[in-house]
């Protein structure tokens, strides 16, 4: 509303100047109104630059240059230049406007995330259902979350079944089933059935109130380009300055036209501004990690986007991060029975472990816990395996080391995976293969991050060599380590980039058990960050769901948005330096210096805009 009534005041202006003799002082108080109408926000700004010592700033340089040209035309020999100062004010404004506009895309863009935050909570407590803000919720307290409601606080379902939309935390629009025993995280929403839960976690420490933090403070940590134009703005502004009044005062000197020298000071002046730098290169990183955020992707500031723009070797961690990280049955070999008898009893046997291997076996034979089979003398044997009694019969289920201790011949077996061996009655029964699964967009990820020009992709894990060689290959991985420990994989890391500085790493794991080394690389990415407080606090960047393939998406997002960065700068650059020797020789006009200044700075927030547009 200021900008168009201060552009119809400068058009009755215009109109009073040619219909209108006026005297020069006359016309300066015409054009003063809508002068202050239009410069009144950025007349105060430079005030407040000069009270608290902030001299050089665009506001204080416009205010020179615009009073300047108002003032010009009272010279000898000079003419007026008032509809030029209340365009270069008015137009300055409208770039700040679009600058603002800009800026609050950007701001929405992760802002969508603050949606996470729940308005309250229905907590159980005896025979009433309370609703508390979630910051009174105590851990323990049962909780009720109805259709459509968004999940107040992490917490694991004690009753009732639903699906949950994950689209505020992962960016997939695919819902996720949870039941009782299932983990719910804060920010989800639940799509279909009552369910209660009991609260896991405070509000503080709950998944929503960290995302939201770490979204928050995600501006505090500047690039190395914004970095630059910060210094280069403080340096850079004094000196255009003094270089304006030297233009404006040594040409007199040695026989110049003053008038004529200090509107070209003017226009320097102008054209000097760093507006279009200083704004658009951190609105650039700015709009960079709202659009990852919109797709999941976490980047914890403009430093680590610089930095994971730059990465060439992507190391990963296996389970959990290329696999699915839950065991599965992939082959029976039966020697003196069928497939189903010998799962049938290994199921029975492994059903009161809680080692993943048994869960894998029992999920193989879903039937154990309904067939009405009899197992008694259920023993352990740390490091072997299990025996137990199954409908009289002593059977044994364990690696090679049971078979050997019982002196019981087992068979090799060539198929890549842990090797579970059943003996019945002292005789070899068979064995079965468990592995981890891959998950499905593994490979995927991994061509995509060959295709985007990644130069290697490494695979480090503590799993056996053969299961380490099984995966590598299947997934065409460039390098793999296998049998690691946590130390070790540090010690790999730290080998890669021996001897080749340039080298930038990035290491994804499960944020877990992988801190150190998410440490020790250039970029920490972490997978599958809902609801792991490990992989927020160790990672630079969290990848919201467990999707391998868009480790590929933020480093094209990275790329894109300091591309964009660069483009802003050499563009504003380029066309500043060439109106400023234009300027300096006479032959810029006042119009040529607001396109230098604000019409550059629109055209480039303009492009910084693009960065919002997450990579896929």
């Amino acid at each position: 509303m200021t900008i168009l009534v201060a552009a119809l005041l400068l058009i009755a202006a215009v109109v009073i100047e040619h219909r209108c003799s006026l005297q020069q002082w006359q016309l300066l108080l015409v054009y003063m109104v809508p002068y202050l109408a239009a410069g009144y926000g950025t007349l105060k700004e430079a005030l407040e630059g000069i009270v608290h010592g902030d001299f050089f700033n665009e506001h204080f340089l416009m205010t020179v240059a615009t009073l300047g040209a108002l003032t010009i035309g009272f010279l000898p020999g000079a003419e007026s230049q008032f509809p030029e100062a209340v365009f270069v004010m008015l137009f300055f404004q409208v770039g700040e406007l679009i600058e603002g506009y800009a800026e609050g895309r950007s701001r929405d863009s992760i802002a969508h995330l603050m949606q996470l935050r729940p308005d309250a909570a229905h907590v159980v407590r005896g025979d009433e259902t309370l609703t508390l803000a979630p910051e009174e919720v105590t851990v323990g307290d049962i909780i009720v979350i109805h259709p459509g409601e968004r999940v107040p606080l992490d917490a694991i379902i004690t009753k009732g079944s639903t699906t949950l939309n994950t689209t505020a935390l992962t960016g997939e629009s695919m819902p996720r089933a949870a039941a009782e025993g299932d983990e719910v995280i804060s920010g989800c929403v639940n799509n279909s059935g009552v369910v209660y839960a009991r609260v896991t976690k405070p509000f503080q420490e709950s998944t929503a109130s960290k995302i939201i933090q770490l979204v928050e403070e995600a501006g505090e940590h500047k690039s190395k380009s914004e970095h630059f134009i910060a210094r280069f703005a403080k340096i850079y502004t004094p000196i255009v300055v003094f270089a304006a009044l030297a233009l404006a005062l040594i040409p007199p000197l040695c026989g110049g036209v003053f008038s004529e020298w200090l509107y070209r000071a003017l226009l320097f002046l102008v054209v000097s501004c760093p507006c279009a730098l200083v704004l658009s290169v951190p609105l650039t990183f700015f709009g960079g990690i709202g659009g990852a955020s919109r797709n999941g992707i976490l980047i914890k500031g403009a430093n680590y986007m610089d930095t994971l723009s730059k990465i060439d070797t992507v190391v990963f961690d296996k389970t959990g991060t290329l696999t699915q990280g839950r065991f599965a049955v992939v082959a029976v070999h039966p020697e003196q029975c069928d497939e189903r008898h010998l799962l049938h009893l290994a199921a029975h046997v492994e059903h009161y472990t809680t080692h993943p291997i048994g869960a894998a076996l029992r999920d193989a034979f879903p039937d154990e816990a309904h067939d009405g089979c009899r197992v008694d003398n259920v023993t352990e044997i740390a490091g072997r395996g299990i025996q137990a009694h199954v409908e009289g019969h002593a059977v044994y289920v364990g690696n090679s080391k049971m078979m050997e201790d019982l002196g019981i011949i087992w068979s090799p077996c060539s198929t890549p995976g842990t090797i579970i061996h059943v003996a019945i009655d002292g005789s070899y029964a068979g064995h079965i293969v468990i592995s981890d699964q891959l998950k499905a967009t593994s490979s995927a990820a991994i061509g995509k991050l060959h295709q985007i020009g990644v130069k290697r992709t490494v695979m480090l894990t503590g799993d056996h060599k053969a299961v380490a060689d099984h995966v590598a290959h299947q997934l065409a991985i460039d390098e793999w380590h296998s049998e690691l420990m946590p130390a070790d994989k540090v010690t790999a890391i730290e080998k890669l980039k021996d001897g080749n500085d340039s080298s930038t790493v990035a290491f994804v794991g499960d944020g877990i058990n992988d801190a150190p080394v998410l440490a020790r690389a250039d970029i920490g990415i972490a997978m599958g960050g809902l609801g792991s407080d490990a992989a927020i606090e160790a990672a630079d960047v969290v990848l919201m769901d467990d999707d391998p393939v868009k480790v590929a998406t933020a480093i094209k997002t990275a790329r894109r948005t300091r591309r964009i960065a660069i483009q802003n700068v050499v563009f504003a650059i380029a066309v500043k330096v060439a109106v400023l020797l234009l300027a300096a020789v006479g032959v810029a006009s006042m119009w040529m210096a607001v396109f230098a200044d604000v019409g550059v700075t629109v055209i480039a927030v303009c492009n910084a805009l693009r960065a919002l547009k997450s990579s896929n």
